[in-house]
């Protein structure tokens, strides 16, 4: 039987960096195990793969997260003007978010009729909350909005048929437009107002923290003058401090490929996992740009692990008790996660199917080994049978 799970587990060493920060500018933490981690949040590690190089090369433009609608309105009326009119973009757009006023608010100031207030809430007309927009699911309304158009003379047999077409239970016609908008299909869309649809996420993705105890640093900088210097002053033109800390961090995420299928349009299994080894590339590759070309913390994974499960499972609490450093964290996080590893699977009985790839000793961890990322993006392709 097929598992539906893939379950990543990943280790990767940070030299001194600042990769995810709270509103105080300070590295993010979480007290696990009783001790002080260095956490990277989801969303942040998230946003980071949804914007990186590869994502585009792979899977094309990702969405939109916005709530501006009049910058949306702009933006795709551009991108969609050699098929589209402005009028059908507008119209649907503004149906997709369950928004009515911004044509009203523009005829209103077009003629002159509109004070101030008007014209600053049309520049800043948003939705109710930042939502994930695709300008291919937009682009499947204005073809059907056009279709039905030129089949329905009558404005009321049009806005019926609209309506019928584009009723909340109709909404899967539509999600084969994911396949291009793959970061909605794997981390979900809430929707509230519209015929715009919520989506559930596919991707779960943990917290990233350290395995060990992180006490953080305090980088105290400034910034010269280069005239007042020439001009024979001393002193700086700035002071500032920053927080930085080095470590090893564990990254866990979980992709149930049923729901993915879903999210696709009712996919092939083998389309789904050929976006999981893709998300496994990211996950041991992209780091958050935070502080990345003062830091330069470019630092690919030391060891990945990819389990084909029944169930999601995190192997977090391998690190629930602080590693401990021998000439290093790195060789002993790896073993620790070894040895929870193996004993969580004797445990449980668990018959999952495990590959990995490490630049360390993993002798004692079951599963298939392989001398390169590629190599197990590969294995994860075929199903667990390369």
């Amino acid at each position: 039987m097929s598992k539906n799970f893939v379950n990543f587990h990943i280790l990767m060493s940070h030299s001194p960096s600042c990769l995810n920060r709270d509103d105080m500018g300070m590295q993010k933490t979480a007290v696990f195990g009783g001790t002080r981690r260095v956490r990277i949040s989801s969303q942040s590690l998230k946003r980071a793969i949804r914007t990186s190089p590869y994502y585009e090369a792979q899977f094309g433009r990702p969405s939109e997260r916005t709530k501006q609608l009049t910058l949306l309105r702009d933006k795709y009326r551009e991108l969609l003007k050699d098929k589209f009119s402005a009028s059908v973009t507008d119209t649907v757009l503004m149906a997709v978010a369950g928004v009515k006023e911004i044509k009203e608010l523009e005829e209103k100031v077009k003629k002159g009729q509109g004070n101030d207030v008007d014209r600053v809430k049309l520049e800043g007309t948003e939705s109710g909350a930042v939502a994930a927009w695709s300008i291919y699911e937009i682009e499947k309304y204005c073809e059907l909005y056009s279709q039905l158009q030129a089949e329905h003379s009558d404005d009321k047999a049009f806005q019926k048929a609209w309506d019928k077409e584009t009723k909340k239970d109709s909404f899967k016609k539509f999600n084969d437009a994911f396949q291009n908008s793959v970061d909605i299909a794997l981390s979900g869309r809430m929707a509230t107002s519209g015929i715009m649809t919520s989506v559930d996420a596919a991707l779960a993705v943990a917290h990233v923290i350290t395995t060990h105890t992180v006490d953080g640093d305090l980088d105290w900088f400034t910034a010269v003058d280069d005239l007042t210097q020439e001009a024979g002053e001393t002193g700086s033109a700035h002071l500032d401090t920053q927080e930085f800390s080095a470590g090893v961090f564990y990254r866990y995420a979980s992709l149930n490929l049923t729901q993915l299928q879903e999210n696709l349009g009712e996919t092939s299994r083998e389309k789904a996992l050929e976006i999981a080894a893709h998300t496994l590339h990211m996950l041991a590759t992209v780091i958050p740009d935070a502080k990345r070309n003062s830091t330069a913390a470019d630092n690919p994974a030391d060891f990945v692990c990819v389990a084909l499960s029944d169930q999601p499972i995190s192997l977090a609490n391998a690190f629930e008790e602080p590693v401990k450093s021998k000439s290093g964290f790195l060789k002993p996080s790896i073993e620790q996660f070894i040895n929870y590893k193996e004993r969580v699977y004797q445990g449980y009985e668990l018959d999952d199917k495990v590959a990995f790839f490490s630049l360390h000793d993993t002798s004692a961890l079951n599963g298939k080994a392989y001398p390169s990322l590629s190599k197990l993006e590969n294995w994860l392709k075929q199903d667990g049978e390369a």
